[in-house]
């Protein structure tokens, strides 16, 4: 048995460009599923905006209505109302969608190996997530992001808000997740694994 690590990020599309000025973009890019972290992102969103830390807390992505763990719409237009969250929809240009950000976060339940975090890396953006399979093959604990424990809101909320008041630890963290995209997930390296795969196979 072979263990190939996802199929890899074209790093020349996700590309890093400089953090835009002004308010933080803090990004959720997921399907809008319960399991994928949704309440807690906008509950560590609500603590932080009581707190009055100057962020933007953004859901990219769309409902999945054929999964049992869909959020309602009717949930999420309650956030936007409340002035929480702000909710992008489905983008297919997530490259640029990315680099508007400063912060990417998926505090998922599960994941193989998520591409978002992935791309988020190749982006160059530091990156809060659950420690949990798949996430934690891509963030090295206070490496290139933080790791918090799952479902634990009030850890969610510290690691965002230490990201958010540190621009220089962003740009810290940023670099060194675009390094290790660079070093173990680009296509380049996937592509040469899974060829070399083919070819033991072949003789």
């Amino acid at each position: 048995t072979v263990l190939i690590r996802g199929s890899g990020v074209d790093t020349n599309v996700f590309f890093p460009l400089p953090e835009p000025t002004g308010t933080p973009l803090i990004l959720l890019p997921a399907r809008l599923l319960w399991d994928k972290g949704v309440g807690e992102f906008v509950a560590a969103a609500r603590i932080l905006k009581e707190k009055q830390v100057q962020a933007r807390f953004i859901l990219v992505g769309d409902p999945d209505s054929q999964n049992p763990e869909c959020i309602p719409e009717s949930k999420v237009t309650e956030w936007v109302n409340e002035g929480v969250i702000e909710a992008w929809g489905f983008q297919n240009n997530m490259h640029e969608v990315i680099n508007q950000a400063a912060i990417i976060c998926l505090p998922s339940y599960r994941e193989g190996l998520p591409k978002a975090l992935l791309e988020a890396a190749s982006c160059g953006r530091p990156i809060v997530t659950n420690d949990v399979p798949g996430c934690r093959e891509v963030v090295l604990d206070r490496k290139n992001g933080f790791l918090v424990p799952p479902k634990d809101v009030t850890a969610l909320s510290t690691a965002l808000e230490r990201l958010i008041m540190d621009k220089n630890l962003r740009e810290r963290m940023g670099a060194e997740g675009r390094r290790k995209v660079i070093r173990e997930f680009s296509q380049e390296i996937i592509g040469a694994e899974t060829m070399k795969v083919w070819e033991e196979v072949q003789h």
